[in-house]
């Protein structure tokens, strides 16, 4: 008895089984309005320097004040420890960790995603906080706890903790990894601004600031190199990166 022949399958299964999924997700994509709202976030770390600069008493120093006199530690605890350990990664090794990044891209041949680090993680704290700070002349919290410079508008820390987070989760983590990046780099975030505040280096507003000029430049630079990191993800999943 004749066996009976195998139905085959359905037309649009056999077309989905012969597009393979693609083996690569990084670098990813920056959001459809990622321009409108990286504009949005640096206009309103500007239009907070420009409060700071303008009035005798911002209106929000009272709550820069408030938040000031309840981080009432010593310079001996626990937590103390722990801010300084903060302050000296988001100083010296704030420029470390970005440089670090960019050599093991390019050792990878991902020069692409190396320029748009250099770019965010380097060149727009040169560009955006530097001359915010040279704009604002903000004084210090008095006696801070730390060695500090002139110039306490916008938080350079918090600034290069964002940004280091927004390009870690853009240049490494594939979309499933990068779900939880978000989280632990926004716990870092918020850490490194707690951190400013409890040593008395910086007001409250200060790390606002320099948390939404942070995204807001990222947010912008990623979509200017949009271009350059689509083609090094076409050739890293034709894995041509070196041709």
């Amino acid at each position: 008895m004749p066996r009976p022949s195998a139905v085959p399958p359905p037309a649009h299964r056999a077309s989905r089984s012969l597009i393979p999924a693609p083996r690569h997700h990084l670098p990813a994509a920056p959001p459809r309005h990622a321009v409108a709202v990286g504009a949005a976030l640096l206009l309103g770390a500007l239009l907070i320097g420009l409060v700071v600069a303008v009035a005798d008493r911002p209106f929000f120093q009272e709550l820069d004040d408030g938040w000031a006199a309840s981080v009432n530690g010593s310079r001996g605890d626990g937590v103390t420890g722990f801010a300084t350990v903060l302050d000296r990664l988001g100083g010296p090794l704030g420029t470390v960790l970005p440089l670090a990044l960019i050599g093991c891209l390019c050792v990878y041949g991902r020069w692409r995603s190396g320029l748009f680090a250099l770019a965010a993680g380097i060149g727009a704290n040169v560009l955006v906080v530097l001359p915010l700070k040279q704009l604002v002349d903000r004084p210090r919290p008095p006696h801070p706890w730390v060695l500090v410079n002139d110039g306490s508008f916008p938080s350079g820390q918090v600034f290069t903790a964002v940004t280091l987070v927004m390009v870690t989760a853009v240049l490494v983590f594939p979309p499933r990894a990068r779900r939880w990046w978000w989280l632990f780099g926004a716990l870092y975030v918020v850490a490194m601004m707690g951190s400013r505040t409890w040593l008395h280096a910086q007001w409250l507003s200060d790390t606002f600031a320099g948390a939404l000029a942070g995204a807001g430049s990222c947010m912008l630079l990623w979509r200017a190199f949009e271009p350059l990191l689509r083609i090094e993800g076409e050739r890293m999943a034709a894995d041509s990166l070196w041709l």
